[in-house]
């Protein structure tokens, strides 16, 4: 089908160079005698010969379709009518450019050369818009911000001129992957706005997509939560981006140092990076073993012998948010519910470890 419009399209194009361009090169040569006077007939030889081309290249148009469907698929809603913007301003500035030379009276530069200047200009219009887009809807909206900002009520304490920045948590890949964030969400410990970064969703598509069935399972993972934060209101997809930055962690700690937003991640490098660069950072595994359960010595719990240890006959048993227990002369009591007091609390680089004593009834 893509062909036959191919087909059609060339054709149309052909006809209308054809009886705008085809008398002029025929005036040139003296041959704008006879039949080929008439419109219709030079319309008819530039149809044909955009037919013959279109034949002639149709694989490499049809090529060059995929690819730009390839692109546009994966190009952002907000860049996609940036580049429609440039394109009609481009074509309104070239249309009203090429008026002058259709006055000279010149065949070749009322047509030939004004239909280049339209699309020098629609090409200029794209390009523009599609790299500078942001800083010119900035440009032109910030007179509007300030009358909004000069307009909101002051309060005691803050200036009707200050600037006031919402307060906003910042999401990396690692956090999206390791998914505890939604459970957090949903308890409502977070009240600040969540901010998922599209250039974070871009890195989770090309995990995703990764040959590697592990991190294309982790990718997909991840792409899943970030369709289920989004019917939280409080969650956000930025579309800010900084396109002379190529690395996603530099991209994170740009977007959170410039806007005071804290980032959320479980990259231990990229923690440290933050901290020197004055970035707050929130761990979700700092938070996990900030909320374990705090037990002291000589506290009895109840616990149930889950399976044996490797030493003296001990017994291992777990709490409800995962920590170990190892219990001491335990091994031969598996799979039974038993009373246990603290010996022992160890912190260690993995987490906390509890060692207990069965308590004899």
């Amino acid at each position: 089908m893509r062909r036959w419009i191919i087909h059609l399209v060339m054709a149309v194009i052909g006809a209308s160079l054809g009886i705008t361009v085809v008398p002029s090169i025929l005036k040139m040569f003296s041959w704008d005698k006879g039949i080929l006077q008439y419109e219709v007939v030079d319309g008819i030889i530039g149809a044909i010969i955009f037919i013959i081309l279109s034949f002639v290249f149709a694989g490499s148009i049809l090529k060059g379709l995929r690819q730009i469907d390839s692109k546009i698929s994966k190009m952002n809603m907000s860049k996609m009518v940036f580049n429609i913007i440039g394109i009609v301003l481009g074509l309104l500035v070239g249309v009203i450019g090429s008026i002058p030379l259709r006055f000279l009276n010149v065949p070749i530069l009322g047509n030939i050369i004004s239909f280049l200047f339209v699309l020098v200009m629609i090409y200029l219009g794209y390009v523009l818009f599609d790299r500078r887009g942001d800083e010119i809807a900035k440009v032109f909206f910030r007179k509007r911000r300030e009358v909004l900002a000069t307009e909101a009520p002051a309060t005691p304490d803050q200036p009707v001129n200050e600037i006031k920045t919402e307060k906003s948590v910042l999401l990396d890949t690692s956090s999206i992957i390791d998914g505890r964030i939604l459970d957090v969400l949903k308890t409502g410990f977070i009240s600040d706005k969540v901010i998922v970064p599209n250039f974070v969703i871009l890195e989770l598509q090309l995990i995703s997509d990764s040959s590697d069935p592990l991190k294309r399972a982790k990718g997909r993972r991840g792409l899943d939560l970030v369709n289920e934060l989004t019917n939280f209101e409080q969650v956000e997809i930025s579309q800010v981006d900084f396109t002379d930055v190529r690395e996603v962690d530099t991209k994170l700690l740009k977007y959170a140092s410039s806007t005071g937003a804290k980032l959320v991640t479980n990259d231990f490098n990229l923690n440290k990076v933050a901290e020197i660069q004055g970035v707050q950072v929130l761990n979700i595994n700092d938070l996990a073993n900030a909320v374990k359960t705090q037990l002291v010595v000589g506290e009895h719990i109840n616990v149930q012998i889950i399976r044996a240890g490797s030493e003296r006959q001990q017994g291992v048993a777990y709490l409800p948010d995962g920590t170990m227990i190892v219990i001491e002369d335990a091994a031969k009591l598996t799979e039974k519910t038993v009373t246990v007091e603290v010996a022992k609390v160890l912190q260690t680089s993995a987490g906390r470890m509890i060692f207990a004593d069965l308590v004899k009834k």
